[in-house]
């Protein structure tokens, strides 16, 4: 039953984890002289709780960016940023990125997708302009739902010094923010990259992560069959095959340049 594989998946020791992350963050600052951290704050669970969790250890080593594009940045979710910004306690900076994403649209002709990718990308050089002027390094906040799948911007949000959820599900995203003392509504919002009006990543997608993490925790934790997993889980074939074409066809996401082979450098 797909309860029981959600069990499986969520019943984890989240105190355990938290300190996990909390020493591999303070020995990645160390090990790479860094002064400090520096992260994307969306307004979303997964920003959320890295902030939550720098806050413990790292709180005067921590800055946040929020980056909303006001044309299509809910006014929520930038509210939400902030209330993280200020229930946690750090630094934070406020920019909207609408002028630069028209600044670009006098050069190039303009395209919706490539815009939304664009506003991630804005982002993430915003995030290293900082990281840059001020030696920190820069958080990534993708987990290992959004990593597998590829559900990310190449050279965007999946760009980043160290990411220290991406070895999380979703679901296991939103029971560490209970742990952490997220608050509620953040915990249960529909996730969203917000690159165009009323995106959602659900509805994009086409599936729930409650059927995304099971599907990819069976597939390639347990390294089960697609007829196993359909066995085990109980969703419908079509859908475990569609989260494992993703996931191939992802693949280019998470390697780096390819280069042709037999080449002597």
């Amino acid at each position: 039953m797909i309860q029981d594989v959600i069990h499986e998946i969520t019943n984890q020791n989240y105190s355990k984890i938290t300190k996990t992350i909390e020493n591999f963050l303070i020995s990645q600052i160390e090990k790479t002289n860094s002064k400090g951290v520096i992260l994307g704050l969306s307004g979303g669970i997964d920003s959320a709780v890295l902030a939550y969790i720098c806050k413990r250890k790292l709180k005067d080593k921590t800055f946040t960016l929020i980056m909303p594009d006001t044309e299509i940045t809910p006014e929520s979710e930038t509210e939400d940023a902030l209330k993280m910004s200020m229930l946690t306690g750090l630094e934070h900076k406020l920019i909207d990125i609408n002028p630069i994403i028209d600044e670009y649209a006098v050069h190039v002709e303009s395209n919706d997708k490539a815009n939304g990718n664009l506003r991630a990308r804005v982002r993430t050089n915003i995030l290293y302009y900082y990281a840059n002027s001020k030696n920190y390094l820069v958080l990534g906040s993708s987990d290992k739902s959004e990593h597998l799948i590829g559900y990310f911007t190449k050279f965007g949000d999946g760009a980043s010094d160290i990411t220290p959820m991406v070895s999380l599900y979703k679901l296991q995203v939103r029971e560490i923010a209970k742990y952490l003392g997220v608050p509620e509504n953040v915990i249960l919002k529909k996730s969203s990259p917000h690159l165009w009006k009323d995106h959602e990543a659900e509805k994009e997608l086409g599936i729930s992560y409650e059927e995304i993490d099971p599907i990819l925790h069976c597939l390639f934790d347990k390294k089960l069959s697609v007829n196993d997993t359909e066995r085990v889980t109980e969703i419908d074939k079509s859908i475990i095959e569609k989260v494992r074409q993703l996931k191939m066809s992802s693949e280019h996401k998470r390697l780096m340049s390819q280069k042709p082979e037999g080449v002597q450098s």
